[in-house]
């Protein structure tokens, strides 16, 4: 006897409208989350970012166009005394809004690649001082902490599989 296969639901749904691919082909490159965390950090100037991260320049020139072209970031001008006008590189709050994933990529990070002496890196509260964390909560205000407890199900811009 054979056992009798169940397939996906999620086999039945088009991919061609999925946000997370959509995001991937803005955000999936490896160097846009090191350009997002120096920009997240005050790091804004061309120069800086190459010093603090050693990208290469073209690499960087292009994941700032790009981010700028997809409104993560914005381009604002400023001069050095007897230089010429350069850009520095600010968070738009399409920006401002990937702040969760980047701390989320940070705690994933921290738990299975941190150094034996622990994670370079803490975030903390301004008003309290305490540790911030990213968490999944219902549109009820119930906390997710056990995954398998949420349920992914078509959203109104599904569309069935052809």
């Amino acid at each position: 006897m054979t056992p009798t296969t169940v397939r996906p639901e999620a086999l039945e749904w088009s991919v061609e409208t999925c946000t997370i691919g959509r995001s991937m082909a803005v955000l999936g490159e490896k160097w846009t989350f090191v350009v997002m965390r120096e920009v997240f950090n005050g790091v804004r100037r061309f120069a800086d970012m190459r010093e603090q991260t050693g990208i290469p320049r073209q690499v960087l020139t292009n994941r700032l166009a790009s981010l700028v072209a997809h409104g993560v970031l914005r381009r604002e001008p400023y001069q050095e005394p007897g230089a010429r006008v350069r850009h520095e590189y600010r968070l738009t709050q399409k920006g401002f809004d990937l702040y969760p994933v980047l701390v989320a990529v940070m705690e994933w990070g921290d738990r299975y690649l941190a150094e034996p002496e622990g994670p370079p890196l803490t975030m903390t509260h301004r008003a309290c001082g305490a540790e911030i964390h990213t968490e999944l909560h219902c549109a009820d205000g119930h906390r997710v902490t056990e995954y398998r407890d949420v349920l992914p199900r078509p959203g109104p811009g599904a569309r069935r599989r052809r």
